[in-house]
């Protein structure tokens, strides 16, 4: 006989006992979940660490870096006027293939912030009040030019679906700190009014090939943050740990025989979700933080905001969450761009520089790496000749700035041509990005793989890939 059958009645008896005690009691007693061994955990980190987690604010939809963060006076001469053909021949575009270029100067201005005079666009008051705290990257680059692949081979380091994510890879290398909530949590907010939001799919947070455990965790921005959270009428939290305790002595007792890490995810997802009962309602429960601190981030409670999400993403910081990612939708501006940049800017710059604040006060600046960027830039030519025009997906430039965790403060690394159509001077790829990210985080990125398909796997890459020492102290 297989020995995985028994009776109900021996499993239900043998679930209060031995390896279903045990399981109870991690449920019961969130500490010795974290004391668990954590499978891939990387047992000594080979580089110091200065970044414990990193909160990564994705603008989805490619945020115009000609008028937030690289400000070209000469195309501003150049505004309506053939774009040179030198810049341009030969090289791929988007919509406007094919098309006539005309040059489109910026359309706001800049202003000096901080010690340094760094130029930043009117539109970030905020930000340029905290400009002292942040690095500037004027030159980085990626290799693709639309959307979905944009997205993947930010989060991923490949174009091409099926690759783990930033998330994934961190918390499978250094685990989590939480002990009741995921290690990898995702949050999504939307302009408003909202004109073309740019989709995000689930797979942007996807695992991958290392064990599902490791995917990130979405947590809905309105309304309940994760469906049945709650138990049904006349289950008990004891009743419903019992149960737990039950399904995962099966699972334990299948994972010996299989050895399949897909029930080793399984077991975590139960005891995670169980946990997730207590402590979500306590995650997002504002109420206690003040209004001082809803009137720095400029938000009020479960309003759903890019701003409510940042103060979450700091409340999941201070719980133990490693990797926490925000995206905020709707800077797909092929269009509109005069009209509709200031509000998508209004709803991110008071929130950027209150999140940095308030990681200040609380001591957790100095190891929070926060990243700020989109997928792609947009091009110096204009699109569109009647009406609002606004500015195509341009690969061959875009800004981003990154903060905290050993990076230098009121920096500005790399530049772009006159134009702002290429990175010139330190040219910065997303390969650099995910190796330094590593780097801070205690991981060298040419040694941290995993084995698939016969090949050790690396979120950087087969393709040179360099730490941006000139922006570390």
């Amino acid at each position: 006989m297989v020995p995985l059958e028994q009776t109900r009645r021996a499993v239900l008896g043998r679930a209060v006992q031995g390896i279903g005690g045990v399981a109870l009691a991690s449920l019961l007693d969130p500490g010795s979940l974290r004391a668990a061994a954590q499978p891939g955990v990387l047992p000594i980190l080979p580089l110091p660490q200065k970044a414990k987690r990193v909160i990564w604010m994705t603008m989805a939809g490619g945020p115009s870096h000609l008028e937030l963060f690289d400000h070209k006076p000469k195309l501003a001469e150049m505004d309506g006027q053939p774009m040179p053909e030198s810049f341009t021949k030969g090289q791929q575009l988007a919509q406007l293939q094919g098309q006539k270029l005309i040059c489109q100067g910026p359309q706001f201005r800049f202003q000096k912030f901080g010690r340094n005079q760094v130029e930043l666009s009117e539109l970030l008051p905020h930000l340029g009040s905290v400009v002292d705290d942040i690095c500037l990257v004027k030159s980085m680059t990626t290799e693709a030019i639309n959307h979905d692949p944009a997205h993947m081979f930010m989060n991923t380091g490949s174009q091409i679906a099926g690759r783990p994510s930033m998330g994934a890879w961190l918390t499978y290398g250094l685990g989590s700190e939480a002990e009741d909530l995921p290690g990898f949590v995702v949050l999504i907010s939307t302009g408003s009014p909202a004109r073309s939001p740019q989709p995000i799919a689930a797979r942007q947070w996807s695992s991958g090939f290392l064990p599902s455990r490791y995917q990130g965790v979405q947590l809905r921005a309105k309304g309940d943050p994760v469906l049945y959270l709650s138990n049904p009428p006349g289950i008990t939290r004891a009743v419903q740990g019992g149960d737990v305790a039950v399904i995962n002595t099966l699972n334990r007792q299948f994972e010996t025989v299989w050895d399949d890490p897909e029930i080793a995810t399984r077991i975590a997802q139960y005891e995670m979700a169980f946990q997730m009962q207590a402590s979500v309602p306590d995650l997002v429960d504002l109420s206690g933080e003040g209004s001082r601190t809803l009137e720095l981030y400029g938000c009020q409670p479960g309003d759903g905001t890019f701003a409510s999400n940042c103060l979450l993403a700091r409340r999941l910081a201070e719980r133990g969450t490693r990797f926490i990612q925000l995206y905020h939708r709707d800077w797909d501006h092929h269009s509109l761009l005069r009209e509709e940049l200031p509000l998508r800017a209004r709803e991110v710059d008071r929130a950027c520089a209150a999140l940095i604040t308030d990681l200040k006060q609380r001591g957790m600046f100095d190891d929070t790496l926060i990243v700020w960027s989109g997928e792609f830039g947009r091009t110096p030519m204009k699109q569109g000749n009647k009406g609002p025009v606004g500015r195509d997906h341009h690969n061959k430039s875009m800004s981003m700035w990154l903060a905290g965790a050993g990076v230098r403060r009121g920096m500005v690394f790399g530049t772009t041509d006159e134009l702002g159509y290429a990175a010139e001077e330190n040219v910065v790829t997303v390969h650099d990005l995910h190796a330094t990210m590593l780097h801070q985080l205690g991981i060298d990125h040419s040694a941290f793989s995993f084995k698939f398909q016969g090949l050790d796997a690396r979120l950087t890459g087969v393709e040179k890939a360099r730490v941006i020492r000139e922006i570390l102290t």
